[in-house]
């Protein structure tokens, strides 16, 4: 295992080894994407070597830790322990190795989230507002959330994917409509952001897609697979 994370690149490197850790976990695995968990809590880590993940028993506040887990190559990085204090002195070390990273961070407090984004976390998740905004749009829209539910844990879920158009892709500068990405890959795109403007919801079909825009698709695994492909091909 440590000769493994030893060769670990654009990586996320998830602290904590409770559900919300856990739950991040899964969804890394079943991109899937490269990933390794870090706690002080060498039993919760069982539970991720069973899965075949990768784990380390460590405190991630600290400095050799965060860089024996090649912090300086790593993506991202999930502050996902039960304590918000914890959580702070994470993205601070982390911030401080690698200035460029992505971080993620648990609150378990609402008014924790300012001093989250103050210590360098991008963004905020808190789970227990999302269960009680869960709750209430189950009980104002049910069918929606049915719908969701429904799309996401058939047997070809449907998936939400964010794809960037690069320089000289097959579609660059073609309207939405003319690139026949709903026609050809069964892929709907919902939004496009673009690198200097707003997101722009629900485009209409003469929208034009630019190099750098992100495409914010939905449709099955493999239909967003092959406009990742398209995406990065050369015309």
């Amino acid at each position: 295992m440590d000769r493994e994370i030893s060769r670990l690149t654009g990586h996320f490197i998830i602290c904590g080894a409770g559900r919300v850790g856990r739950s991040a976990a899964r969804e890394l695995a079943r991109r899937p994407l490269p990933f390794v968990v870090v706690d002080i809590n060498e039993e919760k880590l069982q539970k991720y070597a069973s899965e075949g993940w990768l784990a380390f028993q460590g405190d991630a506040t600290q400095v050799h830790v965060l860089q024996q887990l090649r912090i300086e190559h790593a993506h991202g990085l999930v502050a996902a322990t039960t304590t918000d204090a914890i959580n702070i002195y994470i993205i601070l070390t982390a911030r401080s190795l690698n200035s460029k990273i992505k971080i993620i961070a648990r609150a378990a407090e609402e008014e924790a989230e300012k001093h989250l984004l103050t210590a360098g976390a991008d963004s905020v998740v808190s789970p227990y507002r999302f269960a009680g905004y869960r709750i209430a749009q189950t009980f104002m829209r049910p069918n929606v959330v049915d719908f969701f539910d429904t799309a996401m844990n058939q047997e070809r879920p449907l998936e939400i994917e964010e794809v960037k158009v690069a320089k000289g892709a097959r579609f660059a500068g073609q309207t939405l409509e003319s690139s026949r990405i709903r026609q050809e890959l069964g892929v709907i795109v919902l939004a496009i952001k673009g690198e200097h403007t707003a997101m722009r919801f629900n485009p209409q079909p003469d929208e034009v897609i630019h190099e750098g825009d992100h495409l914010i698709a939905m449709g099955d695994p493999e239909g967003l697979r092959r406009l990742e492909d398209s995406a990065s091909e050369h015309a």
